[in-house]
């Protein structure tokens, strides 16, 4: 794709129900910026899918979609044929609908875990006051990609940097004694707000994270979070929030699944980019 073609591919997603981000095409692109394809007939698009190349290890599938005008023509196994070419020699991840499963599995994808998509509201009660809550420019760089690395198979700084600047975003970290120990990202979507990534060491950390994320949105705007199924104090914590499950997809990965610390992860970044 041409660097504004992203937007075509964030318009699609739109279409889909997805609720892609506002800005998202910025720190897409940022992450690879040329790990976004587009197939076409002649000049018409009709086929996208996004292929991150992280690192020489790893890499993520997303934004598979092809035009409803020409399903059921071929488009949808080339592209996706492209996109795994470009992504050989790596473990791949991908957040894909239940139903397609299957599919995934007959190109060697593996199920890690379910991820269920809650769907809340704002507090309006204004910016938190909890001095332990920091505005996340204010942390090194150094230190924010060292706290992420925990939680994410391979260092992403230059996707970070552009994730957490997007206009209408708030981010914020937690701080212990000085240290970073979790931070949390909010921003604007197609409907409502997003929260993503979320992460933190304690249940209470990420509890302070969720409730100053939400505090300054109006109470009338709906606030999304995905969620790992199979993280109890993930799920405890938007269910005592009253939080409703809306949508669900399945992590999987082709090759090696990536060592993480599944206990730090209450909310994952993006369904598109992992």
């Amino acid at each position: 794709m041409k660097p504004e073609e992203i937007d075509l591919a964030l318009d699609w997603a739109a279409a889909e129900g997805w609720n892609p981000g506002l800005q998202d095409a910025v720190p897409f692109r940022a992450a690879d910026p040329e790990g976004f394809l587009i197939g076409r007939i002649d000049t018409t698009p009709v086929a996208i899918i996004s292929a991150v190349r992280y690192a020489e290890t790893f890499g993520f599938i997303g934004f598979y979609i092809v035009h409803p005008d020409w399903r059921g023509q071929g488009h949808g196994w080339a592209i996706w044929q492209a996109a795994m070419a470009r992504l050989a020699g790596r473990t791949i991840g991908l957040d894909g609908v239940p139903a397609q499963q299957d599919n995934y599995r007959r190109s060697g994808f593996e199920l890690a875990y379910r991820q269920v998509r809650y769907q809340g509201h704002g507090l309006a009660q204004g910016v938190s006051s909890d001095p332990e809550l920091v505005d996340l420019h204010q942390v090194p760089p150094a230190e924010l990609a060292a706290c992420d690395r925990a939680s994410f198979p391979t260092a992403r700084e230059a996707f970070l940097h552009a994730w957490i600047r997007q206009p209408r975003t708030r981010a914020l970290g937690l701080l212990d004694q000085g240290r970073l120990v979790g931070y949390g990202v909010r921003r604007a979507c197609r409907q409502g707000f997003k929260i993503g990534p979320l992460l933190a060491a304690t249940p209470a950390g990420a509890e302070r994270l969720f409730t100053a994320l939400r505090a300054d949105v109006a109470c009338e705007e709906p606030v999304f979070l995905d969620i790992p199924a199979g993280h109890p104090a993930a799920v405890a914590l938007v269910q005592r929030h009253g939080w409703q499950p809306v949508f669900e997809t399945a992590r999987m990965y082709a090759g090696p699944a990536p060592t993480l610390d599944p206990a730090r992860i209450y909310g994952v970044t993006s369904f598109e980019l992992g």
